[in-house]
């Protein structure tokens, strides 16, 4: 027995709303994600809770209303908030962009310390070489 058409569709945007509020309470925002370290686990650990228990919250709210626009719309939703919340977890802080979990930092950025430098510090003048 599926729910009216008006009944069913603000059943299915109360379903989205919930999973959002789901992923904005049980994770960090998509800034303070791409901030942080890529591969981060806590970052890891909340996202993967968010998402079990938005689609548990999906799953029991389409088995009671027992229409498939709450599952279609919610799902949809959980999907959406798990790859973005994803996809910011893998950008690098430093580049700004998305690498695989097989290249790490000194793939992407050379390595460069003030001893090797020290202009770029400002210690131009307080360098002192060592022979």
């Amino acid at each position: 027995m599926a729910l009216k058409p008006e009944i069913s569709l603000t059943v299915a945007l109360a379903t989205g709303t919930l999973v959002y509020a789901i992923y904005t309470n049980a994770t960090p925002s998509i800034a303070d994600i791409r901030s942080v370290d890529q591969f981060n686990a806590d970052v890891s650990g909340a996202e993967r809770q968010a998402t079990w228990t938005a689609a548990a919250a999906v799953a029991g709210i389409s088995l009671v209303s027992r229409d498939p626009g709450p599952f279609i719309f919610g799902g949809l939703m959980v999907i959406a908030m798990a790859w973005g919340h994803r996809h910011a977890d893998m950008v690098n802080p430093l580049t700004g962009k998305a690498v695989s979990d097989g290249v790490s930092m000194s793939d992407v950025i050379p390595a460069q310390t003030q001893e090797d430098s020290p202009a770029s510090y400002g210690y131009a003048d307080d360098a002192v070489s060592v022979a």
